[in-house]
């Protein structure tokens, strides 16, 4: 599949990956006014009420609609990654993961199965092709608030080039007007993580825990926090059950707030300390997929995300390999977490994103 100039091809066919809420039935209905569209469900780990909804959307935009059940594949390289990361004391960002390896990766495999040209989601954000570059760019959404290029960074070339995002010039608002006019209702917000539906991801981890034997989390035991000195403060349940910045939940009651600033796997020890100990003001990025550019040559400033909902600093990035850079922050930063993706931004476009060692 090769993007030529979507704004002067008619009746092209797109494969639109349909969630069976707002944003994806939208994106299928603004799409067919251009192209022939093809409805896809992706059986991950979700309810069967999920898919039936996403199905009677397609029937009500009157458009084919194929269900693909990837449950294993979401098993082995999202669910197994997301218990490895917190039994090593990381805490992992399973939707960067899943985009990239699973969900954008299904879609063009069904894409060429099915001989559609493009693949479509209802993310905001952009794609554009850059002449100059000779670059396919990931840009921001207009709506800044619903921007969700954070959790598309891992998106290489490949991936970019087929991908189109019908609703990254539009606003939240706009959509959901554009809902209202189709009579498509908008389900209840889906859960942070999917696959944990317990909104506490630690139940997730803890039937996990019962369910393994011989394997990661098999190894998680109770453990000792202390203080930077060492000085022991309490017991912890696990590592796996704690991250950086945490305060509730460490069953420590000293008259002061206490924050997990550190995770020591190798003596399964918590490390706590005041608020202003979590401040950091670097970190190192390994595994950086870049976008914008085919790789750092030398330091550059950048604008750089560390959490999907945190707002962007200004930092000096400076390459230690073509994968690995070295984040320095203008002003120190609250919780950098390992585990976690940090993204790198030049105003509206992503330049690459990796993730924190």
């Amino acid at each position: 599949m090769r993007i030529k100039d979507a704004n002067k091809e008619m009746r092209k066919k797109v494969l639109v990956g349909m969630s069976g809420g707002v944003d994806s039935s939208v994106a299928a209905s603004l799409l067919k006014e251009r192209y022939e569209v093809i409805g896809v469900y992706l059986n991950l780990a979700c309810a069967l009420d999920i898919e039936e909804s996403a199905r009677g959307m397609a029937a009500k935009l009157d458009i084919p609609f194929y269900s693909f059940d990837l449950k294993r594949e979401f098993e082995k390289r999202v669910i197994d990654y997301f218990v490895r990361e917190y039994a090593k004391g990381r805490t992992p960002n399973p939707c960067v993961v899943c985009n990239r390896g699973i969900k954008f990766m299904a879609l063009l495999k069904k894409a060429e199965e099915l001989e559609a040209d493009y693949i479509a989601t209802g993310h905001y954000a952009k794609v554009v092709y850059d002449r100059g570059r000779k670059r396919y760019l990931l840009k921001k959404g207009r709506d800044r608030e619903k921007d969700q290029s954070y959790c598309l960074c891992g998106l290489d070339q490949k991936q970019l080039e087929p991908t189109l995002f019908p609703l990254g010039n539009l606003t939240f608002q706009e959509v959901r007007e554009r809902a209202r006019k189709l009579g498509i209702h908008d389900r209840p917000s889906s859960q942070e993580i999917c696959f944990a539906p317990d909104a506490d991801y630690r139940e997730f981890l803890r039937r996990r825990i019962v369910a393994n034997k011989g394997g990661e989390l098999s190894r998680i035991r109770e453990g000792l926090i202390v203080d930077r000195e060492g000085k022991v403060l309490g017991k912890h349940k696990g590592i796996a059950f704690y991250t950086i910045g945490q305060r509730r939940g460490l069953g420590i009651a000293l008259g002061r707030p206490l924050y997990v600033i550190a995770i020591d796997t190798s003596k399964d020890v918590i490390v706590v300390g005041s608020e202003e100990e979590i401040l950091k003001d670097e970190l190192i990025a390994g595994d950086v997929n870049w976008i914008a550019i085919d790789r750092l040559k030398r330091p550059r400033e950048v604008k750089a995300r560390i959490r999907y909902r945190h707002r962007e600093e200004d930092a000096l990035i400076t390459p230690l390999s073509n994968k690995r850079v070295l984040v320095k922050f203008r002003k120190p930063q609250r919780a950098i977490t390992p585990g976690q993706a940090v993204v790198f931004y030049d105003r509206d476009m992503v330049i690459g994103g990796g993730w924190i060692c």
